[in-house]
Formats: structure tokens, sequence, C-alpha cells
């Protein structure tokens, strides 16, 4: 049974830095696509960052970019998302997520939530201003 489990939400002040971990079990990751999603409060679930098996393709929504950096250690199964500048707007339940469809060319098949098959309960992330 596959199994993606995250970790490292909490609650920090806006200037500050958080690390979030995702891992996957179940079957061999390190073949496919791992992706960052959040959802706030009555918004709907958006696409944070995502990240090619090698590592060498990586995606991240404007929002982020700068800030956060996404990463992989296949060996662990593991992806981590290092926040750092956090904003009250990053306040958000952050949920991994492994892509294990057929690649195609395209950012989307790396950014659509509808790609990803395999989902974790998410990690809550709090920002104070």
């Amino acid at each position: 049974q596959v199994q993606v489990v995250e970790s490292g939400g909490g609650l920090v002040q806006a200037g500050g830095s958080l690390r979030l971990s995702c891992a996957a079990s179940g079957r061999t990751f390190d073949r496919y696509v791992m992706g960052w999603f959040r959802q706030a409060p009555g918004k709907e679930r958006e696409f944070v960052s995502a990240i090619s098996w090698s590592g060498a393709t990586i995606y991240y929504t404007d929002p982020v970019k700068g800030r956060f950096a996404i990463s992989r250690d296949n060996a662990k199964n593991t992806v981590y998302l290092q926040m750092n500048s956090l904003k009250p707007e990053d306040t958000a339940v952050y949920y991994c997520a492994v892509n294990i469809r057929p690649f195609y060319s395209g950012s989307d098949y790396f950014t659509a939530s509808n790609n990803y098959d395999y989902w974790g309960q998410g990690t809550q992330v709090t920002v104070s201003s």
C-alpha cells in the first residue's frame, strides 16, 4: 500500500523558515515526479513546487520563487521543501503528492494536480504577522 506522509509544518513568525519533509513508501518513487501543493482556508488547492526524478527539472509557482527550494533524496524516497522568508499569505495546509503517469512534455505535467495519484494527509503551516 502506498503511503505519503508529510511533516515539518508548524507556526512561525513572518520572515521565518520551515522545512517540510515528505516520505513516500510502498513503491520506489525515484523515477517519479514529486510535488507540493497548498490549500488556504476558503481557497482552492494550488500548485507550489515540483521536482523531476533526477532533480534536473524544478518548477515553482511565482509567489514562492526565490524563497522556497525543493529537493529530493531518492535513497530515502523523500522530498523536501525549504521555505524561507515566510509570509502570512503562505499560511495553508501543504500537501505532498506523487505523479506516476507516463511523461509528456509540458509544464502542466508537473503543475496540474490531477496528474498526481498519491497524496499525503497534509501538514499545517501558519505564518503570523
